[in-house]
């Protein structure tokens, strides 16, 4: 079946409510912290208060002696026991060719302590307040060392490992330099842009959380985890760090409260506890708490970057030429060094028809939190880049940003980036064209003078973002360095009564995977929505699978689900036309009934499904009974959603407020199964990006290392009163790679509108001669760029 087959279909198309919601609402939700196992022990972790020192001696004594404690194990104890450190899942090549540094990552610290917050022992007691009664009395001796945490400062820093004596992981670049040169030569014009992008702490509301579990009869580990791909926790865990059998341990990720990317990894506390629990014989629970979650799990973005951009007279983009200094914090998070390359670098010809594009990237190891991939996961560091300076260059040629846009947008697909992409198909015009009529761009001015006689300043901004989703096919990521394949696995099971579980690799974890898939999987046989079930998160009952992130579930999950359904659909067929006493190739399949072609004769999808558990008149000599198909997808190229954002602001230049008036964004996802769904995930994409623009960002004492926003009383999470009333629009080019015409949803807000706010921001603040601005743009920073403007 084709994508415009599939389109067609009953339930494609339809805001369902989301069948997962009853019991999130009702309070019936299982995450990781509801379970609770006989015997439950509890974990708490000893931290470093400094961002680099040696470790001289760990004193355990009066710990020890504290009621109800266990156990304290520290990094002398992972050493004697040889558990390895947690590795990293991209390998990098250096431009010299050589591998990237790759440092040790132990679960415990060995000798000296990287970042505030790594860990140095970990307290079991038997009760939370006993062990953190006792994670008190833990006496760490340090040798405190220099820190260094501004990726500008990595270069001549002190060294944080003896593999990278330089701070430097590596130096990787993609394009043809010397043909960018060339052009550059050429130019009439020539934009130059510096920028920060600011460092994300991800805070899901639900922080994670894991309990290890170890059955002696059996020799079996379980591990209950907050986690977006428990079977990659699993095969890490086993393969890498601790050498056990992949089939002696079972990963469960039951309900997650959110994960943006944060919980994509494998972290020293999840092969803590599972470690823990054969050595105890005790089942350990461990719950992050929001300081904790701020200190250690793994931060998003952080880049810093120089730009530049040729133009010819008629305002045409002739290249683009980047360099990032990207921050990968103090230790390689498994995903970290594919974040400011391939999934960077690679987007950076965005949607305009710019003939070279060179990008290099050095990145560089500091005394702060590993960092690694947050929704969108480079994609929005390439569109912030990208989209700042094309605004940029309409400022300085007099160009509206949509007049810069229209006259370098691709046109013509399938399209071969300099980067090496190639888009299968999109209509950047029509995005375009529909968001500057959703937010009545043409009113715009009007708007203005309306704040301007209040006192206040108005601009507009623009974003025309594209992004690369459901990531590479297996071959083409391991060339480029992933040591795992990228497909997913589908398990469709048809039981006696014509209903249905499906077992999915993908994780759901907010996104309504439950009501999508079976929106899916309902439309395809033809029966109710309700009598499908999805089963996902459990290494147990769940076919291998790479789990969720990267925009992935529906156009890859999704279409792995979809060759199962093949399959069920082909040796349905084949029991239909022995019950109808035809030939399979005369039967079709529609609405949930089979029929003969040219026939009055049909029988009822369900009375197949039947048949083939009750074999009574069945073609047992060709047929196997049962009605059960697994397949999996190996993507043949990415998915590439787009679309167009604007926003507007007013900034009330005597105090720096700043606030978006109105929003409008525009995508372009291909076929879209359920619109109230899509719609949700653009919401919540669009509060995280302007969240990041205007008020959040992670700081980190330049000096001493010291977190300086770790909590809410400091870093600034976006409330619903932040926000207007946004204005989502579609347009559909379907994608030409998978069998749903479908391209990734989940983090498109968050790539597009970081750049929308911040080029409205500009475009309020050059009426006081403010012409570059870092994110975010709280009132402070606002109103000191207009004071260094004024002087």
């Amino acid at each position: 079946m084709g994508a415009s087959d599939f389109s067609k279909l009953p339930h494609i198309g339809e805001s369902l409510r989301r069948k997962e919601d009853y019991r999130f609402l009702t309070g019936a939700g299982n995450y990781t912290d509801d379970i609770d196992l006989a015997n439950m022990t509890h974990a708490v972790f000893v931290r470093s208060p400094h961002a680099h020192a040696n470790i001289k001696s760990v004193n355990k004594t009066a710990a020890l002696a504290a009621p109800g404690v266990i156990a304290i194990l520290d990094g002398a104890d992972v050493v004697d026991a040889k558990i390895n450190g947690l590795p990293c899942g991209w390998l990098i090549t250096d431009t010299s060719g050589q591998p990237m540094k790759e440092p040790p990552h132990p679960i415990l610290a060995h000798n000296k302590v990287r970042y505030v917050g790594d860990h140095v022992a970990m307290v079991v007691a038997e009760t939370l307040e006993q062990a953190k009664n006792a994670a008190e009395l833990v006496e760490v001796d340090y040798d405190v060392l220099p820190a260094v945490v501004d990726v500008r400062d990595a270069k001549g820093g002190t060294a944080l490992h003896t593999e990278a004596p330089d701070n430097h992981c590596y130096n990787w670049a993609i394009g043809d330099k010397a043909a960018v040169d060339a052009a550059f030569a050429g130019a009439a014009h020539v934009t130059k842009l510096d920028l920060i992008n600011n460092r994300l702490v991800p805070n899901p509301m639900e922080p994670r959380a894991a309990i290890g579990s170890y059955n002696r009869a059996s020799d079996e580990y379980t591990l209950y985890v907050s986690n977006q791909n428990p079977h990659v926790e699993r095969l890490l865990m086993t393969a890498f760090v601790m050498g056990l059998p992949e089939h002696k341990v079972r990963v469960i990720a039951p309900d997650v409260g959110g994960g943006f990317g944060a919980k994509i990894y494998l972290y020293a506390e999840d092969v803590c506890l599972t470690w823990a629990s054969k050595k105890l014989n005790r089942n350990i629970k461990w719950n992050c708490d929001r300081s904790e979650a701020f200190l250690c799990d793994a931060h998003g973005r952080d880049h810093s970057s120089h730009a530049e951009l040729a133009i010819d007279k008629d305002g045409k983009f002739l290249a683009l030429k980047v360099h990032t200094d990207a921050n990968l914090g103090a230790y390689l998070s498994t995903f970290s060094t594919a974040v400011p390359t391939i999934l960077y670098a690679t987007l950076l010809a965005g949607q305009y028809n710019t003939p070279q594009v060179y990008v290099e990237v050095d990145s560089w190891f500091t005394n702060t939190a590993p960092v690694d991939a947050y929704r969108g996961a480079g994609r929005p560091e390439a569109t912030y880049l990208l989209e700042r300076i094309v605004s940029r260059a309409a400022f300085e040629l007099g160009l509206s940003q949509d007049e810069i846009r229209r006259r370098n947008f691709i046109t013509q697909f399938p399209y071969q980036t300099p980067v090496a992409l190639q888009y299968d198909t999109g209509d950047f015009h029509a995005c375009l064209n529909h968001a500057n009529e959703l937010g009545d761009v043409a009113g715009f001015g009007a708007r203005k003078a309306a704040s301007q006689a209040k006192g206040l300043l108005r601009g507009i901004g623009y974003s025309s973002y594209i992004e690369a989703c459901g990531l590479a096919p297996s071959n083409v990521a391991g060339a480029l360095g992933a040591r795992a394949g990228l497909f997913e696995c589908g398990e469709v099971r048809v039981h006696p009564t014509g209903s249905v579980t499906v077992f999915t690799g993908s994780h759901s974890h907010g996104q309504g995977h439950e009501t999508t898939f079976a929106q899916v999987v309902a439309a395809r046989l033809g029966i109710p929505v309700e009598n499908v079930d999805i089963v996902h998160g459990d290494t147990g009952r769940v076919p291998f699978g790479m789990g969720t992130y990267g925009s992935r579930s529906i156009s890859v999950g999704g279409a792995a689900i979809m060759r199962a359904l093949d399959k069920i659909e082909a040796k349905a067929k084949k029991i239909a036309a022995h019950l109808m006493e035809a030939s399979d190739t005369d039967i079709d399949f529609a609405n949930g009934e089979f029929s003969v072609k040219g026939t009055d004769k049909k029988i009822p999808f369900g009375q197949v499904a039947l048949t083939a558990y009750v074999p009574h008149n069945y073609p047992l000599e060709t047929l196997e009974p049962g009605l059960n198909e697994t397949a999996f997808y190996d993507p043949t190229n990415f998915t590439f959603p787009a679309g167009t954002y604007i926003c507007e602001v007013e900034i009330d230049p005597q105090t720096g407020v700043t606030r978006v008036d109105k929003f409008t964004a525009v995508d372009d996802f291909g076929t879209i199964i359920n619109p109230m769904i899509v719609e949700g995930q653009v919401h919540g994409g669009l509060v995280q990006g302007i969240g990041q623009a205007l008020m959040e960002q992670c700081v980190y004492d330049r000096e001493t290392g010291q977190l300086l926003t770790g909590s809410f009383m400091d870093y600034t999470m976006p409330r619903a009163d932040d926000f207007p009333e946004f204005k989502i629009g579609h347009e559909c080019t379907p994608c030409t790679t998978n069998p749903l015409g479908t391209k990734g949803c989940g983090e498109a807000g968050a790539i597009g509108s970081p750049p929308a706010v911040i080029n409205a921001v500009l475009d309020a603040l050059s009426a006081v001669g403010v012409k570059d601005f870092d994110m975010p743009a709280s009132p402070h920073r606002v109103w000191s760029a207009i004071q260094a403007a004024k002087a």
